[in-house]
């Protein structure tokens, strides 16, 4: 999906994204967030590796939803510490495609 396809629902879409984020691929990062709550820039950390990406939950994001919902905890390593990044995101169709829209 970074080379140009677009993700089929939500969590496809987070499992992309998520890979670009352990890629340093910050154009799709941003490419793929909606562009009400797309901050200007997203900067990559050095120190910051993203190492495992577990889904807890997907619900919405069929054929004729507007919206989708992907529960999941991201594992990264800071500075040589383990970490984890629990969230519940919000992804919505923005001109024909699925995109982030944020936390929820």
């Amino acid at each position: 999906m970074h080379a140009g396809r677009t993700a089929p629902d939500p969590e496809s879409l987070m499992r992309s994204r998520f890979s670009a984020f352990a890629l340093d691929h910050l154009g799709y990062v941003l490419d793929t967030w909606h562009p009400d709550t797309r901050p200007a820039d997203v900067e990559s950390d050095p120190d910051l590796r993203w190492v495992r990406l577990e889904v807890l939950e997907s619900s919405g994001g069929g054929l004729f939803d507007a919206e989708g919902f992907v529960e999941f905890r991201a594992h990264y390593r800071e500075g040589g510490r383990p970490g984890v990044l629990d969230e519940r995101s919000r992804f919505v169709r923005h001109e024909g495609r699925w995109v982030y829209h944020g936390p929820v």
